[in-house]
């Protein structure tokens, strides 16, 4: 029995091996390559849905100057962000995106690329994002701020976001299933429900994955 539900959450080593980490790569081997097998079902799913996220963020970049090959790093992230979630909803796995130390990593490093890049290609237009147009004089300084203040918790508020759904979602799983007695005469009442949570954690897991590669592509279409 676990002494504490958070327990679940505690990276684990074992001969200096981090294991649970690994978790993060060995997911990896999911993904359907052709490869591994030729038209199979998962291939055309997986296909289906790369292409459909490719013309939602080409529609976001249409007009900016990240027209060619911008939609292969939201397209990548939400890959990796999806297989990660959905993983780690088996049993005795690892669920690396309920830290925060996995969600920043991803999160900062890009957006701060992305920041640098627009600032030092569109100086001018990223100047006159600063500031609103119509902004009277008096209040341009804390406009600078405001403007500066929400570029730096955006990619933290995307980090915070991922990890509080995924924690949430774990935790109610957790506790479902202490409830669970083959004994009990509503043991079969308690089995539905838990496979119904399941189902919605799979869901919670994919539409998380698509949030933060969405809102990734939306924040750095907006700076443009």
């Amino acid at each position: 029995m676990m002494m504490s539900l958070f327990s679940m959450f505690d990276p684990t080593a074992i001969l200096s091996l981090p294991l649970n980490w690994m978790m993060v790569t060995i997911s990896l081997m999911f993904i359907p390559i052709p490869m591994w097998k030729l038209n199979s079902q998962s291939l055309i799913m997986f296909n289906f849905i790369v292409k459909s996220l490719n013309k939602e963020f080409k529609a976001l970049f249409s007009n900016t100057i990240l027209i060619k090959g911008s939609t292969l790093l939201p397209s990548a992230l939400f890959t990796m962000i999806m297989i990660n979630n959905l993983s780690s909803n088996f049993p005795y796995t690892f669920c690396s995106s309920a830290h925060l130390v996995f969600s920043l990593s991803l999160s900062i490093p890009i957006w701060t690329s992305i920041v640098l890049f627009y600032w030092t290609t569109l100086t001018k237009s990223m100047m006159a994002h600063l500031v609103p147009s119509g902004t009277p004089n008096i209040l341009m300084p804390l406009m600078v701020l405001i403007e500066l203040t929400s570029n730096f918790i955006r990619p933290m508020a995307l980090a915070v976001r991922l990890t509080a759904n995924l924690i949430a979602g774990h935790l109610l799983m957790a506790l479902l299933g202490n409830t669970f007695n083959p004994s009990s005469y509503l043991w079969g009442i308690i089995l539905v429900l838990q496979t119904l949570f399941l189902s919605f954690e799979l869901m919670v897991g994919l539409i998380q994955s698509y949030v933060f590669s969405v809102l990734m592509a939306l924040y750095s279409s907006e700076m443009s």
